[in-house]
Order: structure tokens, then sequence, then C-alpha cells
């Protein structure tokens, strides 16, 4: 990664003003009910239809749990990014076939082949509930009352939504607890793929290149979403404008963002500096080097570590320029002075006043979430709910299957969030996946953050003695991993559906280790939760005080929840040099010359061999001022009239800062141009009944 240099960190600088005044600046993580109208007419001269808004929702497509994607034809054919279908490619494969590495082309529809435990989502209506969440919650109860409150009356509004519609319902809280919307989608579980192009293309330049521009990737996958075994029928796709964009045009981003923390309070963006980040980043940093290591032993292992590896070194990539961006003391000082003037203003209504004091419960919230950082994240996990001292696909199994015969009994609206019968589906989806598990891995992972958490926690800690047993983390990480049945589906089955008497009849040491754990991790969580609670009481009241001083022209931080971004296609200055918009294929081939073809530079063969069939001036790359986040990836990029350009696969290094506030001077997302998809589709992977299908916006018989 390079190094931020003076321009960026002035840059940030420049950012963190942008927080005060942002009337100029393409910025905004829109929603799809509340659109950015006013600034698009007032910069742009464009005005979005609510025809316009609602065929560009329903051809969003959420894939899985963190990416973006659309449809793109009406045989329920969608595109979204090799790096997000890199689990399901790495899932497909076995030891003579690497889909990830080599890629996949299905010619027929039977070719098509079913990706374990994916899911796709589309939004299909949104429904404002927040007097009803609200009303629950009396000014008389403390945190864990409230949280309980709270939990209870979402978990109604989304069974009694599940029930009367059939939709998959999600309460989603926006601008920390000032409001809460109902999202309703139709998911498709039957999600078969039909395209990849080899990862030496799809994600050419490899960890160097990530998060940089001028970039060179086809960083594309198409699957298909199927209903009752045949493809699905669906009335709203993006059509493909083969052109692609030009520069200076105006387009639009439908995705699906992820947490950004542009409205976090001083104190909570110093523990995020101070206390999170650093330690997310040790374990990254820990787990990279781990997994790097054990591919290096064979070509085997490097494809069972593959997709994992990638995730890893996005996520630390992406923290290290979160934290270089929370460490300039310019940009901090700018948080600083920007959250002053608002209480400022605050303190010169009246009526507003009050709301100073909910500054001092985040605070408070804070201080309390810091003392169990560590031994919270290591037990029960970060905000993935994921226990970073227990590495193990093996080991979530064991936690769900122990908590689902918990959780289950109890009155919806008293369980844990993942375990309302709204979730059911997806949690069940995951949890019977037939996905497969190596013993190597799961050792190696286990073993390593059994040996994390001991050092962290210390090797004379009674929960830490006891879950290692009197054996080293090896020792322990092999025992477990070995005699653990749960590899098995149908033992999973067996045991889900068994409940707490299955549980009671089980051996299997990894069912006992969850079942050990399982206590300590619930307290954390509860104050994880009810901390939680307070600070979003409290920034619920701090975003109602913005609302009356600004009106509803901001939008809130990001949740993986749809949202719609706008911007230009435009380059940037840097160092004194202007970055064109563009890159194009004949860059590849020069980007590849210029590192003499090595690894991660290395072309895939095919595309050596036929180069000369490729038009080298086609368009590859582009970027646009587009505010975009991690989660994005997979987003399609549609014009005015609606139509496909773009497809969005990263951000450029000055786009990390924006996790905390936007620029669009230099910060750009980073986009696969339609017009390269196509010629590489036809020339590069003879491919054309799918660039016909994709053309011709019509049903393509194969």
């Amino acid at each position: 990664m390079h190094k931020l240099n003076q321009t960026s960190w002035l840059l940030l600088c420049f950012m963190a003003a942008l927080v005060q005044d942002r009337s100029f600046a393409d910025d905004g993580l829109w929603l799809f009910n509340n659109p950015p109208a006013k600034q698009l007419q007032d910069k742009y001269h464009f005005a979005p239809t609510t025809a316009w808004l609602e065929h560009i929702q329903k051809s969003s497509v959420r894939v899985g749990r963190g990416g973006s994607g659309s449809f793109v034809s009406p045989d329920g054919l969608v595109l979204t990014n090799h790096h997000i279908g890199s689990d399901s490619l790495q899932n497909l494969s076995d030891a003579t076939h690497n889909y990830l590495v080599d890629g996949f082309y299905a010619r027929t529809s039977s070719e098509e082949k079913k990706c374990p435990g994916l899911e796709l989502n589309v939004l299909q209506s949104i429904q404002d509930v927040t007097d009803r969440v609200n009303a629950a919650v009396q000014p008389s109860m403390n945190a864990g009352q409230a949280f309980l409150a709270r939990n209870r009356v979402i978990a109604d509004i989304e069974r009694e939504s599940q029930n009367t519609t059939g939709l998959h319902s999600e309460v989603v809280k926006l601008y920390g607890g000032g409001t809460y919307q109902l999202y309703r989608y139709k998911r498709y579980t039957d999600v078969r793929l039909a395209f990849a192009p080899e990862k030496r293309i799809g994600f050419f330049g490899g960890d160097p290149d990530n998060f940089e521009y001028p970039r060179f990737n086809l960083d594309i996958c198409l699957f298909r979403a199927y209903e009752n075994g045949q493809p699905a029928q669906v009335e709203n796709y993006l059509k493909v404008n083969p052109q692609g964009p030009s520069e200076h045009d105006l387009v639009f981003v439908s995705g699906h963002p992820g947490r950004t923390n542009r409205q976090l309070t001083v104190s909570a963006l110093t523990d995020l500096r101070d206390r999170v980040l650093p330690f997310q980043l040790q374990t990254l940093y820990r787990r990279e080097v781990l997994l790097a290591a054990f591919g290096a032993h064979s070509l085997e292992n490097q494809r069972r570590i593959d997709s994992d590896l990638f995730g890893i070194r996005n996520s630390r990539k992406r923290g290290d320029g979160q934290l270089a961006s929370l460490l300039s003391s310019e940009f901090f000082a700018a948080r600083i002075e920007d959250e002053k003037a608002f209480r400022a203003e605050l303190e010169n209504q009246p009526t507003l006043r009050p709301v100073l004091e909910a500054y001092n419960r985040i605070d408070q919230a804070e201080t309390e979430m810091m003392k169990i950082l560590v031994s919270g994240f290591l037990l029960e996990g970060d905000w993935r709910r994921r226990g970073l001292g227990f590495d193990s696909r093996l080991f979530r199994i064991a936690r769900t299957l122990i908590r689902a015969a918990v959780e289950r009994p109890k009155p919806n609206g008293e369980r844990l969030a993942e375990y309302r019968d709204s979730n059911s589906a997806p949690l069940e989806l995951q949890l019977f996946s037939p996905a497969p598990i190596y013993d190597d891995v799961e050792e190696l992972e286990l073993s390593d953050s059994l040996t994390d958490l001991a050092a962290r926690l210390g090797p004379e800690d009674s929960l830490v003695k006891q879950i290692l047993a009197g054996k080293s983390p090896g020792e322990r990480a092999r025992e477990l991993v070995s005699g653990t049945k749960l590899k098995d589906v149908e033992v999973r089955h067996q045991i889900y559906e068994g409940g707490a008497a299955a549980l009671e009849g089980s051996s299997d040491p990894m069912i006992a280790l969850a079942t050990l754990v399982d206590p300590a991790a619930r307290r954390f969580r509860r104050v994880f939760d009810e901390s939680s609670e307070t600070e979003q009481e409290a920034y619920a009241q701090i975003a109602r005080a913005r609302f009356a001083l600004k009106g509803n022209e901001i939008y809130p931080d990001g949740t993986g929840t749809l949202r719609l971004s706008f911007g230009e296609v435009a380059g940037y200055e840097e160092d004194g040099k202007t970055v064109p918009a563009f890159t194009t294929f004949a860059g590849l081939y020069q980007r590849a010359n210029d590192h003499q073809n090595r690894e991660p530079f290395d072309l895939p063969p095919r595309w050596i061999d036929r180069h000369d069939k490729l038009n080298l001036g086609t368009r590859f790359n582009f970027v646009t001022t587009a505010d975009v986040v991690g989660g994005n990836s997979g987003s399609p990029v549609v014009n005015e009239a609606g139509e496909l350009v773009g497809l969005i696969f990263d951000g450029n290094i000055q786009s990390l800062a924006g996790d905390f506030a936007y620029s669009d001077e230099q910060s750009r997302s980073v986009a696969v141009d339609v017009a390269a998809i196509i010629e590489a589709l036809e020339k590069m992977y003879d491919a054309k009944p799918l660039v016909d299908e994709l053309v011709a916006g019509k049903p393509v018989s194969r």
C-alpha cells in the first residue's frame, strides 16, 4: 500500500470541514425513500422520478450478507464482483477443479452450478415503524429493560410482516436510532454460478494494486437466481448500455454500503482510533501471516484458503487506511471543532439544550464497552458476532446449535436477534450449508486463535485453563477438530431439531467447548447490547436535533442496507499529476509488461494468446465521484436513463477515509466499464450467449 502523501493528509483536513458544509460535494449514502432530490436538481439538473427509483431499487440485489449486485436480464442473471463470488467459487472447487483461480463458464443452463449457502435479497418495500418501536420504551426503564422492550417490539413487527407478506422482513435502525424502518425482501436461495473469469484478471495486480488507481481488473461474476428449479423471471432488471459511460456523465450507484462512522461523537471516534481498530488490525495481521504461510506450502493449501486470505488482506488494508485517517491530527482537530460548533448551536436553542446530556451518556456507554473490549471480542465477537478467540467454522456451528437449543423455545421477542422467527431461514441456510470444511485449515486457524486468546487473557485465567484442558493450543485444536461430528450436515440437523435433549446426550467436544464458553460470552454480549441501547437512545436525540436544525437533507450512516449514491465520471489530481478517469485494455498489457508478467501482474494464458482479438482501445476501468464504502462492491453503476454502464469493485486509497467523512476532490469509486465486460466475454471467453442475454435484454435459450 502506498503511504498517504502530503496531498492526502491535506485532503483529510478538507474532508473534515465538509462535515459542516456538504452542499456542493457528491457525498451521501442516500435512502431510496429519501433521495437527494435537491442536491441532484441544484448541481446536475436531474430529478429522479418515483418510477425510476423503484426500478433501480428492485433491480438491485444484496448478495449474501456483505455484497451487492443487480439483475441484468429477465431470466434472473445477476452481475456482481469476482471477489464477492469468491467464497462460492472456492466452495464449489475441489482438488481437480479450482474455479476461483481458473474461472468457470456454464455454456448451457444445465451446467450452472448451485452455490451452497448463498442467498440473494431484493428490497421490495420500506415502511416507517419509528413510532411503534419508540412507544415500547418507557422513560422509567433502565438500559437492560429498554433493550428487551425494543427487542420484543422489533421481533413482533418482523414476524407480523413476514407472516402477512411472505417476505423476509428486517427492522433497520437509522440515524443511530433516530428512525426505524421496516425493510421487506424477496429472497432467492437457489443461486447458481454462470460465469467467472480467472483470478489473475479478476484481481489483476493483487494486494499491491488493491485500493489504488489506475486499475485493470475484470472483477466480475455472473450468478443466476432460480425459483422452483427454473431461472427466476424478474420484472425489474437493468438494461445494459454497451457503450458504457463518458467522461463527466452523471452516474448513480445502487448498493449496500456497510457500516460507516460519520455521525460518531468525538469520544466514540477516540475509542475507535485508540482501542478498537488497533485490536482488529493486530488480529488481521496475525491471521494474514498465518494463512499466507500455510498457502505457500502447496497449491492445494492455497486453494483452500484463497478466499479467506483475500478477505483478510482487504480488511487489513482498509483498516490501515481508516486508522491513518483517525491518526491525522488535522483531521481529528476538525472533527472536534465540528462537534463543538454543533453543541454550541444546541446551547443557543433552549428547546434543544437538553440534548447536550446525550453526549455524556455516549461517553459512559463507551467507557463500559471499552472495559470488556478484548475479552468481549475474543469470547463473543465483534459487531459481526464472530468470536475472535475461536476462529473455526466448526466452533461457530457448535455455538449456533447450543444457542438455538436455548433461544428457540423462548417467546420470539425474548430471543437473541439472530434466532428470531424472521431470521430462522437465513440462519438455517448457513447452518446446513454443505460447503466443504477442511480439517487442516480448521486446526490451523483454531490453534492460532486459541494461542491468541491465551496470550491476551493469560494462561492462568481460569476459563483459559478450562478451554485448553491442560493441552497446548495446537493439541487442543487437533483434539477438537478430529473429535467433532459437526462436519456431517445430518448431525447438525439432528441436534438442531432435537434441541436441549439432543445436546444432553452429545459427547461432541466442539459442542462441549461452545457450552463451556457460552455463559461468559453471553455476559459480555449483554454489556455490549445494553451499552449500545444507551448509545442508541442518545444518538437518536442528537439525530432529532440535527433534523430540527438542518431539515431532512442529511443521510444516515451505512447499515448494510440499500442506498443510492451519485456523482460524475471524473479523474483527479494527485501529486501534481492528472489521473485520467478511464483505463484501457492497452494499459492492462502495458502494466503486465512493466512487471515482466510476474505475479501478481501476470495475465492468464488466454489473455496472452488472444490479445490480438481485443480492441485494445476499449475502456476497461473508470472512476467516479459517487460515494461508496465497503459493502458497495458489486454495485451497479447506472446512467440517468437507468441503464447499466459499470460495476463498482473498489475505491482508491483516498476513499478509505470515507468511513468518517467524504470529499469528492480526490476520493473515487472504481468500476469495471460495461464495454470491457462485453468485449472480454465475447473475445476472450467465447461467451456470445451471455453477451446476447446482457445486451438483448430478453431471454436467450442456451
